[in-house]
């Protein structure tokens, strides 16, 4: 193998820059041509590909989102579309692939190679946390920083006024991110999609808080089975009627995405890019390169797809037997 080429697609994460960087001087290290492709898939398609130099990736380790860019690909869905793709890449005699991104991106990314036979090793990036084959994924621990931060300032205020707030973070399959920020925030309750919290739980949880605290925070993940912050808030508020209480809510959304990643996502994101290239160069295909206990595992990406990664027993008793 001479050439390989990098790309990032699906959502943007906090460490991407790091992993890509790390594939391109990796690559350069092992005497290989690597090349960028931006804008994902799509940038595939059109031919978006241009060979690197390691200069190309200087001061880019702390910045957040990811200088290739990423964009939907409607037409790499076509097997038209993927032979196009396939015709560029030829066109340069890329022999590789590192794919950084979740699902979709190793979906995608498993199609083409069977199609294609193009070797492929993706990188876990998605705030989510929600990938099976990895501990944890690039900018998942910035995301939960980033959520944590506004979480403790709305505290300060939710005090000063002996408010309940619900706090909406992202993660629509997975409740990782609320989880982590319950704990670390001290919330006094937190809905996951991995388990069933009712309005009648909630209801009767802060009414059981009131004698000991006279604030609450709510933290909820946006793919709760009770539908999303604002409309969990509403009725809970309604079986408070009569009672002197104040209700708000507050979505922190794509804020959660941005920002300059933590130290643990900029070594996660380059431990990955390093894993994802050597195991190119050594046979690895079709797998993705992912941390389990401190060491780098090759998991398949049928696996990664189709398994679901379970949210830690300790964490929910944890969550549960901190917030009385």
């Amino acid at each position: 193998m001479k050439k390989i080429a990098v790309f990032t697609s699906g959502g943007d994460s906090p460490g991407m820059n790091a992993c890509v960087r790390a594939v391109v001087r990796t690559g350069i290290y092992h005497q290989l041509d690597v090349y960028s492709i931006k804008y994902g898939y799509d940038g595939m398609i059109n031919g978006h590909i241009k060979k690197m130099q390691s200069q190309s990736v200087s001061n880019i380790l702390q910045r957040g989102g990811t200088i290739l860019k990423s964009a939907r690909s409607e037409e790499f869905r076509t097997k038209e579309g993927r032979k196009k793709a396939f015709e560029e890449l030829s066109k340069h005699g890329i022999e590789g692939l590192v794919a950084i991104g979740g699902d979709g991106t190793f979906t995608g990314a498993k199609i083409f190679y069977e199609e294609f036979g193009i070797p492929t090793v993706g990188c876990p990036g998605t705030i989510d946390n929600d990938i099976y084959g990895t501990d944890y994924t690039i900018g998942f621990d910035t995301a939960v920083n980033t959520a944590l931060e506004a979480i403790d300032k709305i505290r300060d205020t939710a005090a000063a006024h002996d408010r309940i707030f619900f706090v909406e973070v992202m993660g629509r399959d997975s409740g990782y991110i609320a989880i982590e920020c319950g704990i670390g925030g001290g919330a006094e309750l937190v809905m996951v999609p991995e388990t069933t919290t009712t309005i009648h739980d909630v209801v009767k949880s802060l009414k059981g808080l009131r004698k000991s605290k006279t604030s609450s925070i709510v933290v909820v993940a946006e793919g709760d089975e009770e539908g999303g912050a604002a409309d969990i808030m509403e009725r809970v508020k309604s079986e408070f009627k009569g009672e002197d209480k104040e209700f708000k809510v507050t979505t922190l959304g794509h804020i959660q995405r941005g920002g300059s990643p933590t130290a643990k996502d900029r070594i996660l994101g380059s431990r990955s890019g390093m894993a994802a290239v050597e195991g190119l160069i050594n046979g690895q295909s079709n797998c993705m390169a992912g941390i389990i206990n401190d060491q780098v595992v090759y998991t398949p990406f049928e696996e990664c797809i189709t398994k679901s990664k379970p949210l830690k027993e300790e964490y929910l008793r944890l969550q549960e037997l901190l917030s009385i």
